[in-house]
Parts: structure tokens; sequence; C-alpha cells
């Protein structure tokens, strides 16, 4: 066993940048003056908003600087453990085809392989680490045609949402000239035929001179279209399928169903689990999607099979004009209806919603084989049903872990599942250890929660801990394999933990509402009770307590630390959404608004005020004495912060992160002579880099590095050979 005395050494004093304030920006909202002197930093562009990043940049250098030994052993360690062979689950298609991403160790990124047959040679069909030199152009989206013949596929620069399509022959890798720009939110959905295929773009700018790779975008998407376009032919020549002027918001994904006959476009307004239906009937089209080009010709007949924002539906299969799909509707934990269309308001139930598990998704598979995934307390459970009754045919057993992927055609008799545990880094089945605990939330719901450590753990509370979170939008945090969790453990002595709070999925639609809107505070009290849970249980202490999240789990740290800064010993916020008062102006951030409201209406603006990171941090150290937060473990003060941002992040932009950056230094005085706050607050600003997508194999790696350096450094944490 090796240590380091480095762990121990305090940091020199840090002297951070002065920043404008301007106190002049005060909004009203509903008789409410909120000030917002960051404003400014919402112009990403700008080079004071630049002079900003880079002054805080030489800040963060500087602590993450005083981290080396361990950022080296840890970059070290973290390189040899991804240095192993990953693949995901392959898919079908014509002629005992095969299409897989595999990568070998540590290449930026998977590439795709095509073979001919199982016991067939493979190739590389496609290699996203030549798109470029850096490995910040990363592969979006893929979509072959059924005949297997051609690939299209979307990249996007430096993990933005925006994406670009191409097309290439399968046979000898040669592109097409197509080029398809202005995409984002779509799927490449081929028609059976091979000669085309559908997919969703927003307008380009009006004044045209915008280039997608020009910087970071943050206006709001609005007037989402459908187009299908034709192989060889101009972007310019692609007919319009569908768009709807007097609903703005409208995202249209579409679908084509298996037998080739109909395009399915699911609408969506926002990120709740609620869309509505359209169908079209190709085979009903007098001259194909041949006679819709030009000017004259109107967009394609749509039947809104469901035209209400009142529960969710997903397609699994059709046989002629009857439609199978998953839904929530009146089932919280889902359930699978059909439909005959030719009879929209007749609907019945093929397997009914379950008492207590999720059905997560389902799969059919050779004929009318259905291959379902439940989630049971947050574990996944494999059957094979019936298609036509729901009837069981046979339980697949599998150990505790997270179903990733089902690959399955009815046309075909084989099934690939691919699954990953906490202690498995990914097994892909063919087929012809954790501990979970329970805790008391604030008002006594029971929450579940991971806790990944060494065996025979003494609970004696000297143990560094990791809590990672996220509890949103239904998203459901089921075990993973993951390197850094495992150099955590191995080398840092650290124990892993995922708490299943309430906002998420893990018991369907009721455990999400619990979580959102007016219930958003459940989120923050169940992710404080597990910090509580694991301290008094003995697994650790406040001082070496360190939080985690990203995105919806980077407001959830944010949060937390503001409500209860003594719990935690670090605090590591990615991508976090910290405005909650303007950040449905930004790209997509309108469609949230399902989850976490709108300050432009009155009663959901109170909701947000109280909790929005950026507008709730107080100086611990000015709290009376009777406040219920007792400062054992800051020392009166916020815990050592890093927060994590990217230049492009186009879904949560990074004004969210610098303005919340700035105010913190600015109401905790951190860095003034004399002020409490001497546990650094920093950020850690990725360049050429989103929102987490498509990041390089070496990117992840160091950033990985940099931030759990720094919570060992700040934890007191020594390595362990």
């Amino acid at each position: 066993m090796g240590s380091l005395a480095a762990a121990d050494e305090p940091l020199p004093p840090l002297k951070y940048p002065q920043v404008r304030r301007d106190d002049g920006i005060v909004d009203d909202y509903h008789g409410v003056l909120v000030p917002d002197p960051y404003r400014w930093m919402e112009e990403l562009d700008s080079p004071e908003v630049e002079e900003f990043v880079d002054a805080q940049a030489a800040v963060a250098d500087a602590v993450l600087s005083a981290c080396d030994d361990h950022r080296g052993r840890l970059r070290r360690q973290l390189t040899a453990l991804f240095d192993h062979p990953r693949f995901r689950a392959p898919f079908k298609r014509r002629h005992d085809t095969y299409f897989y991403f595999h990568n070998p160790g540590l290449r930026p990124h998977s590439a795709l392989y095509v073979q001919h047959g199982l016991g067939g040679e493979p190739r590389v069909l496609l290699d996203p680490n030549d798109f470029s030199e850096d490995g910040t152009v990363s592969l979006g989206m893929v979509g072959v045609c059924d005949g297997g013949d051609h690939l299209a596929y979307g990249t996007s620069a430096s993990g933005s949402d925006w994406v670009t399509i191409r097309v290439m022959r399968v046979r000898d890798g040669e592109h097409l000239p197509d080029t398809l720009s202005w995409v984002k939110f779509s799927r490449i959905a081929w028609t059976g035929d091979g000669l085309g295929f559908f997919y969703s773009r927003f307008p380009a700018p009006r004044d045209g001179g915008e280039a997608l790779d020009s910087g970071i975008k943050t206006g709001v998407n609005l007037n989402h279209e459908v187009y299908y376009h034709f192989l060889g032919t101009e972007q310019s020549q692609d007919v319009l399928c569908w768009r709807d002027p007097d609903h703005p918001k409208y995202i249209y994904i579409p679908e084509v169903t298996e037998d080739g006959k109909y395009v399915i476009l699911s609408v969506s307004e926002t990120s709740e689990p609620v869309n509505k239906l359209y169908y079209c009937d190709l085979s009903a089209l007098a001259h194909g999607l041949e006679g819709m080009k030009g000017t004259t010709h109107g967009m394609l007949p749509f039947v809104k099979l469901v035209d209400k924002f009142e529960a969710c539906y997903g397609l699994i299969a059709n046989d002629g004009t009857e439609f199978t799909f998953l839904t929530n509707k009146d089932a919280p934990r889902y359930k699978l209806s059909r439909v005959d269309v030719d009879e929209p308001e007749s609907w019945t139930d093929v397997l009914p919603e379950d008492e207590k598990a999720v059905l997560e998704s389902a799969c059919a598979v050779h004929g009318d084989k259905l291959m379902v995934n439940y989630l049971s307390d947050v574990k996944y459970v494999l059957q094979m049903r019936s298609l036509v009754t729901g009837e069981l045919l046979h339980d697949i057993p599998i150990d505790i872990g997270t179903v990733n992927g089902i690959s399955g055609r009815r046309v075909d008799s084989e099934v690939f599942i691919e699954f990953a545990s906490f202690l498995t880094p990914g097994i892909i089945y063919r087929c012809d250890v954790s501990t979970e605990v329970f805790y008391p939330s604030k008002d006594g719901t029971k929450i579940p929660m991971f806790i990944v450590s060494k065996k025979s753990l003494s609970l004696n509370g000297s143990h560094p801990a990791l809590l990672f979170g996220y509890g949103g939008f239904g998203m459901s945090m089921t075990p993973q394999f993951s390197v850094t969790r495992v150099v955590l453990m191995r080398n840092l002595g650290f124990v892993a933990c995922v708490a299943n709070i309430r906002g998420g999925g893990e018991y369907g639609e009721g455990w999400h509402r619990a979580g959102s809107l007016a219930n958003k505070q459940n989120c923050f009290d169940d992710f404080i009770a597990a910090g509580e849970f694991l301290v008094s249980t003995g697994y650790t202490n406040p001082a070496r307590l360190c939080i985690e999240g990203g995105s919806n789990g980077g407001l959830l740290v944010a949060a937390c630390m503001n409500q209860r800064p003594d719990l935690f010993g670090c605090a590591l916020a990615h991508v976090g959404v910290m405005d909650m008062l303007r950040f449905h102006k930004f790209t997509i951030g309108r469609a949230w608004t399902c989850d976490f409201g709108c300050s432009e209406n009155k009663e959901e603006f109170h909701w947000l005020i109280k909790y929005s990171p950026l507008h709730n941090v107080q100086r611990p150290w000015e709290k009376g004495a009777d406040d219920s937060r007792c400062f054992r473990g800051s020392g009166g003060q916020y815990p050592p912060t890093l927060l994590l941002t990217a230049d492009h992040d186009d879904r949560v932009v990074p004004s969210h992160t610098l303005k919340f950056l700035a105010t913190m230094q600015h109401v905790l005085r951190a860095g003034a002579e004399g002020s409490p706050q001497t546990n650094p607050i920093i950020a850690r600003i990725e360049r050429k880099s989103g929102h987490g997508c498509g990041r390089s194999t070496q990117k992840i790696i160091d950033e990985a590095a940099d931030r759990y350096a720094f919570a060992a450094k700040m934890m007191g944490v020594s390595w362990i050979d």
C-alpha cells in the first residue's frame, strides 16, 4: 500500500478574477424582483465571456495542478482499465449481414463493423476516428436500409446536437454525394424499397450565412419538419412530408414499420412522457413517394391516430392495420395495447400493467414472439411472451444488472441482448454483484440505493464515498459497469453509491411525478437523505462524502449543496441546469417545462425560485445558531466544488454554469481576505465539446482523472497501490 503526503497538504490561497456585475438587470416575475447581474454571460461568443472563461480556467488549472500526483496515477490506471474490448449488440439485415459497434480498447470512438454470417470475417465499415484529428467529430446516428446495401449516418462536431447526414455504399464503402444539414432530434427511417429515408430537421437560418460549425447556437429551436430524401439527390429536392406552423414547438420523430407499409410520426412538445401519433399508409399513395416530388403536391396525408398529449405511445409491431404499442395510458408502470387503425376508438390490452414492475421495453421477434423487459425493484427481468395474447412462454434468467439493448426482428429467429452490471463491463447474449438498500426519505418514502464497495468493508465511518444521482424525466439509474468507479474503489478506497431517487422511472410514472413540478423538492430531500443514511450507517462521514450528477443531476448536486453544505465534503456538478428562471429561453430548454415548470407561470415561478441554484447561494456562516443545518462537515462554508461544462454544449448552455460560478464566488467572497470560504469554487470548462455525447475515450479519461483527483485531494484521500 502506498500513500501520497500531498493528499493532505492545503492549497495555496486562491486569487479569483474580478467579474463585472450589471446590477441594472432586474426582472419582474409576477411582482417579485429578481436581479440577474451576470446576464451578459448568456452572450457566449462575446469577448468578455471568453475572457471570463480563460480567467476561470487559469484558476481551475492552478487547483488541478496541485492534484498532479493523483491526476497522473488516476490517468494511468484509468487508461489501463479502459483498454479492454467493448461491443454493442449487433443488428441484422438481409442476406445474413450483421452490423455492430466495436472498440478494441483506447480508440477515441467505436467503429461500425459489418460481417456476413456470425462466423464471417468482420471489416470496418465506418470509423469515426477518421472524422477529425482531435476526435471531436463523432457519430450521432446510423441507419442501414433493409437490404443492407446503403448506410446513412449522422455526424456531430464538438458534442453539438446538430447533425449532418451522409450516405455510403456498404459493399465498397464508397460515399454518395448526399449531404443533409440542419438535422436535429431525428431518426434515419429507411423505406422498405431502400430508395431513401425519412428524417427531421429545422429550417436553416434565414440569413443563410451561419455554418453549423461556426460556434454554439443558443437560440430556441422551432418549426421542426419531416422530409424524405431520395438517394443521389440534393437536399433541396427532398420531399417535405410534414410541418405544422400552428404548433412551432412540436418535435417529430419518423419511424417506418417493419413491413414497410406505414410511416409513423411520434409527436412531442416537451420532455414529458406523452406524445401524439400520426400515421400514413405509404402503399395507398397513388404514385408512391416518387409522385410527391416537386412543389405542386401537398404534404403526406397523415392520419392523426392519437391527437392528445395524454400518454406515451411507442410502436412495437403491426400486422396489417393492427398496431401494438407500449404505453402508459392509464398505466403508470406501462402496458402493451393494440388498436386497429380502421377502428381507432377500440383499444385492447395485450399485456396489462404489472402490479409492481415497470415494463421498460418490448421487442417483437421471430414471428409472433415478444421479448419483454421489466424493471422490478431496479433489477431487470426478461421474459418471452406471445405477441398475439401476451401469454408468458418462459423466463430468461439474467444476473443483477442492466439490459442496455435488445436487438431482433420478426423475420429472424435470433435475438441479441446487451447486458452490463456494476462488475461486468459488457456481455452480448445471443439466444435461438452489488448490495441494494432501502432508506427513508424526509417524508418516510422508502428509496432504493445501490452500494458497491470492497468485500468485508468495516462500517466505521472512515471511508470516502461517491454518491451519484439524477432524479428527473422518468430516467432510471440502473446498475452499469464503470471503469472510473472500479478505479475509485480499488485505488482510492471509495464506496460507490447510486441513489434511485424520485423523479426517475424506477417505479413508473408515479415515481417520476413524485419528483417533478411542484414535487421537485422531493428529489433533493431523497438525495440528502441518501447522504445522511451513508453517514449514519458508518459507510462514510460528511468530510469524505462526495456528491456527483450531470445535467438534471447537476441541478440536483447544486441544489443539495445549497440546502445542506454541511453534509458533503466535495461536490461535482456536470453541465447542470442552474438558472431555473430562464432555462426555457435557450435551445431545447422549453421541452423541460414538463418536469420543472416555467417562470412565466406565477404558481410555477414560486416553485422554481425556492430551489433554483443560481438564486439560492447563501453564506452558511451567517446562519443563526438555531439553524437546522449544523455545519459539522463543512467548517461553516460550502464544500470544495468543481463545476463542469463545455463550450459547445447546446443542450444545457454553458451560461448556466458560468453564471452560477460567478455567483458562488461573489456571494461566498471566495478568495477574499478573512472570508470563511477557503474551500475552492472552480470550473472545468472543456473546449470543443458538448453535453457529453460523442466524446473521445481520451477526453473521458482526462476529465475523470481531473475531477476525481480534485475530490481525492480535497477530501484527503491517499492512493492505494
